[in-house]
């Protein structure tokens, strides 16, 4: 048994963090608001070439602000990934919306864009929105989903939640759409210890998903409230570590493709093992390192990791195969559901050795044989 607990995707601490904590401490803006809340907007704005962004507590408020912002309510339709975590649409719900779900392709393992005008046609009326997930860090087909969301009238939400300094013909994540959303949780490439942004180009919906963001108060004096709202806003805390997380993002990245490039190179050769691959022109952030198998159940894989003391999971299984969503509508060629049944995610925290991974494929392979 490994002395040391290998995690699925820990979080890995710059070393800036504490000494931006205590600036925070000693200006005594601990609530939400603040010069670090700025300061984490600005640097997600920058990185990803985005005009204006804003730091809310997770992913899945970011996306129910983008929803409630765009106009989406009781008795509409939301276009989304089948293939994902259901944080990216549980905010449909939130606004009694009604979800039409996407499966996946084949190559990319994210949204097929030749489904997407079928669950466009098939919707009882037209679609609001697509929420899209960029899965484990990797980029969608997204120039053929973005040209359908605009000959349909569609506006599209980025689910980059998993895919923060992932990139199309070097253009980043959650750039491309209405708003992108991105998620500092815990296991995620950077981590706020939990939090999200959203980001859009749209000046006017940012500054009303502000104001939806901290309980929708009205420019007066006093508390006046006109619609309702929420407490969604990112505490001054949590945007000091994210500052110091965000100075670190690349470095991050190119150590999650490291990590990746070592699973490959120990086990690339054996046949029944297909990694994740990346659609020309894209480059994934390789936030978790995710493959199938043709033979062996991943059930016996993660059994023979856990007993030695190594974290992983199955992928995710698709939301409309999920109780909750059983009456849903959805488009599927059964991609998504043989992923499940066949995919596998390994430990990818970016504090890993090559020995690490030597040491978790060669457990791999004794399973294997």
């Amino acid at each position: 048994m490994s002395l040391k607990r290998i995690f699925l995707s820990p979080p890995h601490m710059s070393g800036k963090e504490q000494e931006y904590i205590t600036e925070v401490f000693k200006s005594n803006y601990i609530a939400p608001l603040g010069a670090f809340v700025d300061r984490f907007e600005q640097s997600v704005c920058e990185f990803t070439s985005t005009s204006y962004a804003l730091a809310t507590v997770n992913a899945t408020s970011a996306i129910h602000l983008a929803l409630r912002v765009l106009g989406v309510g009781e008795g509409d339709y939301v276009l989304a990934s089948s293939f994902t975590f259901i944080g990216s649409v549980n905010a449909i719900l939130y606004q009694n919306a009604l979800p039409v779900f996407i499966d996946s392709d084949k190559k990319s393992w994210n949204l097929d864009p030749k489904l997407l005008q079928e669950a466009i046609d098939i919707a009882p009326k037209k679609p609001k929105a697509l929420i899209l997930t960029h899965l484990y860090g990797q980029m969608a087909d997204i120039e053929s989903i973005v040209l359908t969301c605009k000959q349909n009238g569609i506006y599209l939400i980025e689910d980059a939640a998993e895919s923060l300094g992932a990139t199309y013909k070097d253009k980043d994540s959650g750039s491309f759409g209405d708003f992108g959303v991105f998620s500092f949780n815990g296991n995620k490439i950077l981590t706020t210890s939990g939090g999200g942004v959203l980001v859009s180009d749209n000046k006017e919906w940012i500054d009303k998903a502000s104001f939806y963001a901290t309980q929708a108060k009205e420019d007066m004096p006093y508390y006046e409230h006109v619609e309702y709202g929420y407490n969604y806003r990112m505490s001054n805390i949590l945007a000091a570590i994210g500052v110091a997380q965000m100075e670190v993002l690349q470095q991050r990245v190119d150590k999650c493709r490291q990590i990746f490039q070592w699973y490959v190179d120990e086990l690339g050769q054996i046949d029944e093992i297909e990694f994740m691959q990346e659609l020309p022109d894209t480059k994934g952030n390789r936030w978790l390192t995710t493959l199938t198998l043709s033979k062996t159940k991943p059930t016996e894989v993660i059994k023979q990791l856990q007993q030695h003391n190594i974290e992983s999971r199955l992928l995710w299984k698709p939301m409309h195969l999920q109780p909750l969503f059983k009456d849903a509508l959805h488009v599927s060629r059964g991609v998504s559901e043989d992923l499940f049944n066949r995919g596998l995610c390994l430990p990818s925290g970016t504090q890993m050795s090559y020995e690490d991974v030597a040491y978790i494929s060669s457990l791999i392979k004794d399973v294997l044989r």
